[in-house]
């Protein structure tokens, strides 16, 4: 499928990028490049050439947040489906079974911000910022506090939130947003390692993994016990655990089957 606002790549490693591409706007997010990333990781998500996915965003910059060219005249119910079509990648890119990995290159502001913390792990380069800035324009960042929250806890998120600041990459490694940070010009190299490493890692496993970690999240502590107990047991009677522990005692690479 072609995507105007986005584009997308599958590599023999079993990464598939996808490419936030508005660069002149700063991967501003207007409605079709909202509707088209949602697609896509959907789209990846169903496919078995794709075992991790890469974001990343062209140009100088990872996302500035919502394009304000398309923010006036509309009536409540209209900002509220506008606002929930543009929030929309970030809950799917809980759901999806898939990994992300968000690769972030100057500014990622509001809405960039939150898409980092909905990745589930993130690179940036040593350039990189971050803020929830949409206060400082009489708004707020209300929806991407939700996985930033997520990701940093309630007084560093609300801090972000609150003041809109843009803190610098190391201060996002500190807090937990970000897992890495690396000098700009290593920052695609580093990326593709860390995602090619991961799709050599057993497809079913990986994604058991992610789903069950995001199920158990909001358990009670001893049901998320049980839960994770009960994904374990079923991924011990799969063909890729038996390989996998076949692989290992023979020392060799496995082949895994995807069930």
């Amino acid at each position: 499928m072609g995507y105007e606002n986005i584009i997308t790549k599958i590599g023999a490693d079993y990464v598939g990028e996808i490419l936030l591409n508005r660069p002149k706007q700063w991967n501003a997010f207007n409605t079709a490049m909202a509707g088209e990333l949602d697609s896509v990781l959907c789209e990846y998500d169903m496919d078995s050439n794709v075992r991790v996915i890469l974001l990343k965003g062209s140009g100088k910059a990872f996302c500035v947040g919502i394009d304000v060219s398309e923010f006036s005249g509309k009536t409540a119910l209209e900002y509220r489906d506008w606002i929930g079509h543009m929030g929309k990648a970030m809950v799917t890119m809980s759901r999806i079974g898939k990994p992300i990995i968000a690769e972030v290159q100057g500014v990622a502001a509001a809405i960039g911000a939150g898409l980092v913390a909905a990745a589930d792990l993130a690179i940036a380069s040593e350039d990189a910022k971050f803020g929830l800035t949409a206060i400082n324009v009489g708004l707020n960042c209300i929806g991407p506090a939700v996985p930033v929250a997520r990701s940093v806890g309630r007084k560093r998120a609300l801090e972000l939130l609150l003041y809109g600041d843009l803190i610098d990459a190391q201060k996002a490694l500190e807090i937990g947003l970000v897992n890495k940070v690396v000098p700009l010009e290593q920052l695609e190299e580093k990326a593709r390692e860390w995602a090619s490493v991961l799709a050599q890692k057993s497809p079913l496993a990986v994604q058991m993994a992610k789903k069950a970690f995001y199920m158990a999240a909001d358990m009670d502590y001893f049901k998320a016990f049980e839960y994770m107990t009960d994904n374990l047991a079923r991924l011990c009677t799969t063909e890729d655990s038996k390989e996998g522990i076949s692989a290992f005692l023979e020392k060799r690479q496995p082949v895994w089957k995807e069930r």
